[in-house]
């Protein structure tokens, strides 16, 4: 009930009180879900026939971007240039009605062979106010996939309504987490793995990939760890389920001049996760784009059930 009230009254709080606040609850939450967070143990149940992740890997690394305003859409190509000296690559989400977001960036970006997605519609808090409202915004929303040639969609806030979200023109959406009692709308997904919403009982529909790794604002901001151990462990526990990592960090709050503020921390804390895993765990993890990961997870699911049809056929 105290978090429904601050959402509500949120619009109407000062920036610094609502990361005091903020603060406050989240301090709290850390020691009511310690069961349930950062490790929801049966979350790493493997899904009744997976596939498997591409050329036989251990797990998959998935690295994306919410863009939330303007000052974060003018670090995007500095953070891109970090993650492709690493050698790594990953999706960035603008929010297309609250900031300018350029061609030019979004240019660069799938030039360099990174991905674009769109991040709501202004963030505002009322997509899913009623799915009157979500219906005449998706129609927006649809437009900038088609414009911005995207293939995903993540939801301000993690809020989300997998049903309605049919009506976006989506290979993949990435609006929800596997457990994390910190967001809005909490109600985490339960799994570790990518899982397909269908339609109306068809085969028809798209690809949901929940985050597994808290999200930077959470454990930098809020939190306020000084480290990445809180990352580490998860991303060991998941290697060890062979299931898939993704983490959401914002350009927004990072500082490049390895400085912490209120709503930033040092880049360096960043590098030091792309470097973890590409130290530790070399050869065994596979870092597709998210739309290249759709594909492939439509593929395993196809071919599965052409086998389990088959199978049918033949009994």
């Amino acid at each position: 009930m105290l978090k429904k009230i601050f959402y509500i009254l949120k619009p109407l709080i000062p920036r610094t009180l609502q990361i005091f606040l903020r603060r406050k609850l989240v301090g709290h939450q850390k020691v009511k879900y310690k069961h349930v967070w950062p490790i929801l143990p049966s979350a790493g149940i493997t899904p009744v026939d997976w596939f498997g992740w591409s050329g036989g890997k251990n797990f998959a690394f998935i690295l994306t971007h919410d863009v939330e305003l303007q000052g974060g859409h003018e670090k995007c190509l500095q953070l891109m240039n970090i993650e492709k000296d690493l050698g790594f690559r990953s999706s960035f989400n603008f929010v297309p009605e609250r900031y300018f977001v350029s061609p030019e960036v979004r240019q660069e970006l799938t030039k360099n062979g990174f991905e674009v997605g769109v991040h709501g519609l202004n963030h505002d808090g009322k997509l899913f106010s009623s799915h009157t409202v979500f219906s005449e915004r998706a129609k927006k929303i649809n437009e900038y996939l088609k414009e911005w040639k995207a293939l995903g969609f993540r939801a301000p806030a993690m809020h989300h309504n997998l049903d309605w979200q049919h009506e976006l023109n989506i290979k993949y959406d990435l609006s929800t987490f596997d457990t994390d009692p910190f967001e809005p709308q909490s109600d985490g997904v339960g799994t570790i793995f990518p899982f397909k919403v269908t339609k109306n009982n068809s085969q028809n529909g798209y690809w949901e990939f929940p985050y597994t790794l808290v999200q930077d604002f959470t454990l930098f901001i809020l939190l306020k760890e000084s480290t990445i151990d809180i990352w580490k462990k998860k991303l060991d526990w998941i290697v060890e389920k062979k299931g898939m990592v993704l983490v959401n960090v914002h350009p927004d709050y990072i500082n490049f001049q390895n400085k912490r503020s209120a709503e930033e921390f040092p880049v360096q804390l960043y590098i030091d996760l792309l470097r973890y895993v590409k130290e530790n765990y070399a050869g065994q993890y596979w870092n597709p784009l998210a739309a290249e990961l759709a594909d492939y997870a439509e593929s395993g699911f196809k071919n599965k059930n052409h086998i389990r049809s088959e199978k049918a056929a033949v009994n």
